[in-house]
């Protein structure tokens, strides 16, 4: 299930992806004009900046801009960063795998069988959709 915090940061980026090229958007803009607390969108959008996603710059003229094209950034990596794995089960995930610790046999598993296909076709669909396809650039 897509948290809010995910939620949150692809409204936020999705506006930023509709804004002129170079344009900066300050925050408490993005906040209002997508109806996301301030304080809360503040520290998504630093994350997303750490993780080379966005560019900040501070001051009177300051404000947050896609530092790729919104063809170059997909769903699933702005899931990724904000909620993490994708798979629902830890022993289905690719990127944060964990074996079940009560797990028999994890080759035979059912569950983790179906939670990988749940995964790989989510995948499917977050890493090949782009914030220019969602807006329709």
């Amino acid at each position: 299930m897509l948290t809010q915090r995910s939620k949150y940061a692809l409204r936020a980026v999705l506006m930023l992806a509709a804004q002129k090229p170079g344009e900066l958007v300050l925050v408490a803009d993005i906040a209002k004009k997508r109806k996301v607390p301030k304080k809360f969108l503040e520290l998504i959008l630093l994350d997303l900046k750490k993780r080379g996603l966005l560019f900040s710059r501070r001051g009177k003229n300051g404000g947050y801009r896609l530092a790729r094209p919104a063809s170059k950034i997909t769903f699933g990596e702005i899931v990724r960063i904000t909620d993490g794995p994708l798979a629902p089960l830890a022993c289905a995930s690719l990127t944060g795998y964990q074996r079940c610790n009560d797990c028999e046999d994890e080759k035979t598993c059912a569950i983790r069988r179906v939670m990988r296909g749940v995964r790989d076709a989510t995948a499917a669909i977050l890493d090949h959709t782009t914030l220019a396809d969602a807006i329709g650039k």
